[in-house]
């Protein structure tokens, strides 16, 4: 089992930034490959971004791509997502998500809103 506990959500006006926290516990942190999702309101759970197990391979939704990166902290067992230039469309829950065998290992979520 992977426990999850996202941190960092919060109110930001557009073009502003945040930065994204998940704590892991459970299962040796550097054998998950890690990932950040978010849903916004009506809308399905998207992907956002993922980081393999080194931390060395990335890759990220066109929708984000230049704005966000993500990073990991493999002796802190934390997963980050950096969030810059804001737009009101990145208004969602942010989960953060773990994987053995696919995303099988899921946060509870962090709400991201951004205000114009």
């Amino acid at each position: 089992q992977v426990q999850l506990v996202e941190s960092g959500g919060g109110l930001v006006q557009v073009g502003g930034s945040l930065r994204l926290s998940c704590a892991a516990s459970g299962r040796t942190f550097s054998s998950l490959t890690m990932g950040w999702f978010r849903q916004a309101p009506g809308k399905n759970r998207e992907f956002v971004a993922g980081i393999r197990r080194s931390g060395d391979n990335t890759n990220y939704a066109d929708s984000v791509k230049g704005r966000f990166a993500i990073s990991r902290d493999n002796a802190k067992s934390t997963v980050y997502l950096q969030m810059n230039s804001l737009k009101p469309e990145d208004t969602a829950v942010y989960y953060c998500a773990a994987s053995t065998l696919g995303y099988n290992y899921w946060g509870q979520g962090t709400q991201v809103t951004v205000s114009s």
